[in-house]
Order: structure tokens, then C-alpha cells, then sequence
């Protein structure tokens, strides 16, 4: 039976290391026997430009009947002019899907301590997994627009603090057995209902799993000071977006970095964090490693091929150990050239 991934480049660089995730994954079904089928389609504001909405009907229909989706970046100052923002369409994909778990991985890798900004004793070993709630909160919300007053509505529910939970305590049992979840429960009457919730559903089912709170103020500090210390995070849509950007260069680059968006269904979207990078577009000069590492998450977790995912991971790995990277980080490589360097490690040259 064959897999089905649906492939959004989106726009500027966003196709250049969607290209160099395609590279892999092909070398790693080549070498795995995955049966991978590859299908492209426009998203984001290359979308807006063939037909005017972001997300538009055939892009859709692609995404809800495809086993995994692969997104490389949207946006740009192209479209921040008024009419369709790109962003839009990634929102509304989140939710057609019914993607409420977003997943992403904070490592720095042995050998690459000097590339963090924070001191090398720091830097060592810190290997963390941020979970984020996806579809609630300040971004769904109910708002009102103004130039004197604005309103931005925050709602939780039960349900939607457990699902996710339940993601974050299931992901702890695989690695290090700790949970630390987010909030600002000093303040927030959603933040104490997610507190109230978390500590309920650790009690009934996850006591073999190590949790602790921490508020969110306190947390940004956390990660400068002692990132090495944490696990699993949890925590929700605005905090977590905040804070998983904030330690992400902890590794030495935002284009290190990979996500991936599950929910309960089939599809899930799996994409490098960083943005479009309009300024490089087109000089084969991005970094395509959390792209590259974010198709080894999407074999992992929606194709569950753990053997090709190591695989791809090892080879990064032993590339930027020997100073394979792109220029962002020290190395001489370009995007393309690190693909098909993974691709050849892979195939075992």
C-alpha cells in the first residue's frame, strides 16, 4: 500500500527545502521499501497568487485524503499589503484537519555546543520537546478590531487542555519520564483551569510520569538558565509559540529546528519552523535541516517507519558533526548540496 504525501513548498525558500526534505525522503524509501507517492500543490501566498485565497478548494481536497502533509514555509512581504494573508491559510488547514497538538523539538547536538549562544556548559545536553495546544485560546478567539479599544477572547475547555495533555504524557513515557507544563495560573482563569486539568489527568493516568508547573515569566528564564533540565513542555497556543521560538536558537540556528502538527485523524503537517526568509530566496542558501528533520517526524510518526527516522536523523547528525552545514552555522554547504549529502549517507556512500 502505498503512503500518500501531500507536499505545500508555499513560498520563498520554502520550496528550496522542501525540495531537500523530498531528497531525503525519497533516499530513505529507496532504501526502506516505503512506498512513498509524492503530490504537489500550491498553499500559502503562492496560492493567493494563482487564485486568490490561501488555502484554496483542490489544495484542500488534497490534504484531507492524503497519510502525511509536508510544509516548507508561507509568507512574505509580498502579500502584508492588505487582501489574503498567507498565515491564513495555515490556520485553516490546522483546523480542517482537527490538528491540536503541535510538536517541537529543541536539541543540541554533541559537538555543536559552540554554535548556541549561551555558554557551552549550558548548552550541553539540552534535548526538550515542546507541546502546544494548537486550535485554542487568544488566536481563536473571539475579536474586535479598533484603534482605541481591541478585544482578544481566551477560551479553554476541558477537552481541549486534556487531549493535548495526553499527547505531551505519552511522548514523556518514551523519553525521559518528565513533564513540565506552562501557565500563568496566577492570573488567568484559563491557566487555572489548565493547571486544575493537567494534575487531574496525571493522577488518573500518568502517574509513572514525573510533572511539575511552571509559570510562563518564570519559564522564559528557565530555558536561558537551565534549558538542559527540561523534558517534555506543555503548554498552550500563545505561550507555546513564544517560548518554543525563544528556544529554538538555543541550538545555534532557527533553521535547525522541525515541527510537526498532529491530531486525532489520518493527516498530520509536518514543517521547519523557521519562516520564508524572502531575502535568501532563491540562492540555494537556506538552512534545510529542520526540514530535513522534520521529515524524519513525519516517519516517525505518521508513516511509523522508527528505522528510516533514526536513519535520517543519524545522518544529519554525522554530517553537521563534520562541519557539514550551510553557511548559517559555520559550514560551506549549500541547501540542495546538504540533501544530497544526507541522501548519500543514507544509501550508505
Amino acid at each position: 500500500m502505498t503512503f500518500n504525501i501531500v507536499m505545500l513548498p508555499g513560498d520563498g525558500v520554502g520550496s528550496e527545502v522542501a525540495a531537500a526534505a523530498r531528497v531525503v525522503l525519497e533516499a530513505a524509501d529507496a532504501r526502506f521499501a516505503l512506498d512513498l507517492v509524492f503530490d504537489e500543490h500550491r498553499f500559502g501566498g503562492a496560492a493567493i497568487d494563482l487564485t486568490g485565497e490561501p488555502f484554496p478548494a483542490s489544495t484542500q481536497q488534497a490534504c484531507a485524503g492524503a497519510d502525511a502533509i509536508f510544509l516548507g514555509a508561507v509568507g512574505g512581504p509580498k502579500w502584508d499589503k492588505g487582501g489574503p494573508r498567507p498565515e491564513a491559510g495555515l490556520l485553516a488547514m490546522r483546523k480542517s484537519l482537527g490538528l491540536f497538538a503541535n510538536l517541537r523539538p529543541v536539541k543540541v547536538s554533541p559537538g555543536m555546543e559552540d554554535l548556541s549562544p549561551l555558554r557551552k556548559d549550558r548548552a550541553s545536553g539540552v534535548d526538550m520537546v515542546f507541546v502546544r495546544e494548537l486550535t485554542g485560546g487568544l488566536y481563536f478567539g473571539d475579536r474586535t478590531e479598533g484603534d482605541e479599544r481591541a478585544k482578544d477572547e481566551c477560551v479553554y475547555t476541558r477537552e481541549e487542555v486534556v487531549r493535548v495533555a495526553r499527547v505531551a504524557f505519552d511522548l514523556a513515557r518514551k523519553r525521559r519520564g518528565r513533564v513540565t507544563s506552562v501557565d500563568k495560573a496566577n492570573v488567568l482563569a484559563t491557566s487555572r483551569l489548565w493547571r486544575k486539568t493537567v494534575t487531574a489527568l496525571h493522577a488518573a493516568e500518568f502517574a509513572d510520569v514525573e510533572l511539575e508547573h511552571a509559570l510562563v515569566d518564570a519559564m522564559s528564564m528557565k530555558l536561558i538558565s537551565s534549558p538542559a533540565s527540561f523534558d517534555v513542555i506543555l503548554t498552550e497556543n500563545l505561550f507555546g509559540d513564544i517560548l518554543s521560538d525563544e528556544a529554538s536558537v538555543i541550538a545555534g540556528s532557527i533553521g535547525l529546528a522541525p515541527s510537526a502538527s498532529l491530531g486525532g485523524g489520518r493527516a498530520a503537517i509536518y514543517e521547519p519552523i523557521h519562516g520564508s526568509a524572502p531575502d535568501i530566496a532563491g540562492q540555494d542558501a537556506a538552512n534545510p535541516v529542520g526540514a530535513i528533520r522534520s521529515a524524519a517526524m513525519l516517519l516517525r510518526h505518521s508513516a511509523g517507519a522508527e528505522d528510516a527516522a533514526n536513519s535520517v536523523e543519524a545522518a544529519v547528525e554525522a554530517l553537521l558533526a563534520a562541519g557539514g552545514g550551510t553557511a548559517d552555522i559555520g559550514g560551506k554547504e549549500s541547501c540542495s548540496g546538504f540533501a544530497r549529502n544526507v541522501a548519500k549517507h543514507l544509501q550508505g556512500g
